[in-house]
């Protein structure tokens, strides 16, 4: 048996069974530790995928009734690859953001670092408030502080 992580709640548990003609591939969908449904793909020689297992996941996340929508797409997104999204260009953005703390000579210095760092590693991803400039410095750092250590502490 194998297992796939695919966050800390949702693995997918594949076994290879021989079958009357050939062998089958049985995916197992498991929530929170609890098995909510299963998969199997029948296969008379060989596969064609890109891992093993890949086409009986897909079949088994397309029919479930069981998952959220982020849960789906997340789901969708580790079978495309057979990896967990790759989620270390935030972690990146975040380190270089930080760095406004080390090069800056004052507060303002260092959040316009930040924030331009954190603009330039997320485009279109993130959008400053409308009254993001008439914010006093203290509250202007809080708020990017906060972003970077979401960035930072992304891993699902």
């Amino acid at each position: 048996m194998e297992e796939f992580k695919i966050s800390e709640r949702i693995q997918i548990r594949c076994s290879t069974q021989n079958s009357r003609t050939g062998f089958k591939h049985v995916a197992r969908l498991v929530r929170d530790g609890d098995e909510i449904q299963t998969s199997t793909v029948s296969y008379y020689n060989r596969t064609w995928e890109r891992y093993e297992y890949q086409s009986v996941m897909k079949q088994l996340i397309d029919k479930s009734k069981f998952l959220s929508d982020e849960e789906m797409n997340l789901c969708t997104e580790f079978i495309k690859t057979g990896n967990a999204p790759d989620n270390s260009g935030f972690k990146s953005t975040a380190m270089v953001a930080m760095m406004g703390d080390i090069f800056c000579k004052d507060k303002k210095e260092s959040n316009d670092w930040k924030a331009r760092m954190i603009k330039a590693g997320l485009g279109q991803g993130i959008q400053m408030p409308a009254d993001w400039d008439e914010l006093d410095e203290e509250t202007k750092e809080l708020r990017l502080n906060k972003v970077i250590t979401e960035l930072k502490g992304v891993s699902q």
